[in-house]
């Protein structure tokens, strides 16, 4: 008998055995179990969360213009919808994690809504936050459009962002899940603007003469105002590098963070203010991540985009583009909404 037939017989009768292929079945099972069980977790939460999300109705197929932020490679996001237009780059960060979104002179309601979400500890947040806020508020738009009632759109603001939190935060203690993201949010109506802010993503208004007027103020832990509420609350303020609460997050609000909200050091209840543009006269706003306002001020923003509206994204690529050049560590999102464009002449119109 040669040495070939020995080795054949002796494959064919221990390794190619009923036995044999099932033993290497349940060994390769213990190892993936054994060595591959975050890929193999992380799949069965995905999946997870979108039966959670389509449940919930959240999974809508509303025109993002982020929609493809989860394409390999991509680094960087646009979007143009008439007057408006953003310009959002990954920057030197590993993840994108910023959102954003326009809806431009909603049916029937006469209204435009602007957002620009940053999301920290992972894109979660940020992702359930935009769509679910976008779809109920357009939803309430709607509603009180058919019901012929005006609205408070403080009140709005406010009770959708709040209800929205209280929704992620459900799924978040489910999937364990700590993700958290800021609120801006700009809705306009017959010219009169109303902003809510959670966090510290920033907006600021041109107006007539060039100067900046501030859409909102920045939640830091180490203002007074939410030092005092943070410590109220048995929680404490740190500086690690930025202030943080608990030494942990540089933003005193914001929408999940569930185990710092658990314990009532953080919240997220948003600042609103109202601007009659048809006083004001504005020639944009700007809305961004803090990505870009670790780097510019209010003013030195304002200008930088006066000299560049003329571009095709009305600057706004140029300032995310300039931020980066100037150090900006993290996501950077800029939104710039031209006042000026003859596309945009719907924002200043007067109640019918």
């Amino acid at each position: 008998m040669t040495y070939v037939s020995v080795i054949s017989r002796f494959i064919r009768r221990y390794f190619l055995s009923v036995e044999a292929l099932i033993l290497i079945v349940l060994i390769i099972i213990l190892y993936n179990s054994a060595f591959h069980v975050k890929p193999i977790w992380r799949y069965l939460m995905r999946a997870k969360v979108k039966v959670q999300l389509k449940w919930n109705g959240a999974d809508s197929e509303l025109d993002y213009g982020n929609e493809q932020n989860q394409r390999k490679g991509k680094v960087s996001w646009e979007m143009k919808k008439d007057g408006a237009s953003v310009y959002a780059i990954q920057g030197r960060r590993p993840h994108m994690e910023d959102r954003f979104n326009i809806v431009n002179n909603l049916e029937h309601t006469d209204t435009s809504i602007f957002g620009v979400f940053d999301g920290h500890g992972g894109e979660f947040a940020a992702d359930f936050t935009e769509k679910t806020l976008f779809k109920c508020l357009m939803i309430r738009l709607l509603k009180a459009s058919l019901d012929q009632t005006q609205g408070n759109m403080s009140k709005l603001l406010t009770e959708e962002i709040l209800s929205v939190d209280k929704q992620f935060l459900e799924l978040a203690h489910s999937n364990q899940d700590i993700s958290g993201t800021t609120v801006l949010l700009a809705m306009l109506k017959h010219g009169l603007l109303t902003v809510a802010n959670v966090g510290d993503s920033r907006g600021v208004l041109c107006d007539v003469n060039g100067h900046s007027i501030p859409l909102s103020y920045d939640h830091k832990p180490h203002l007074m105002k939410e030092r005092k509420r943070i410590q109220e609350s048995g929680g404490f303020v740190s500086f690690n590098g930025v202030w943080r609460v608990a030494g942990i997050l540089a933003t005193s609000r914001a929408i999940g963070d569930y185990p710092l909200k658990d314990r009532n050091l953080i919240t997220a209840q948003p600042d609103i203010l109202t601007f009659d543009l048809k006083g004001l006269k504005p020639k944009f706003m700007i809305l961004a991540t803090d990505g870009l306002w670790d780097c510019f001020s209010n003013q030195e923003a304002v200008d930088y985009i006066k000299e560049r509206l003329h571009e095709p994204y009305f600057g706004a690529k140029s300032l995310v583009l300039q931020a980066y050049y100037r150090g900006s560590l993290d996501n950077i999102s800029v939104m710039v909404v031209n006042f000026q464009s003859t596309q945009s002449q719907f924002y200043m119109t007067t109640s019918r």
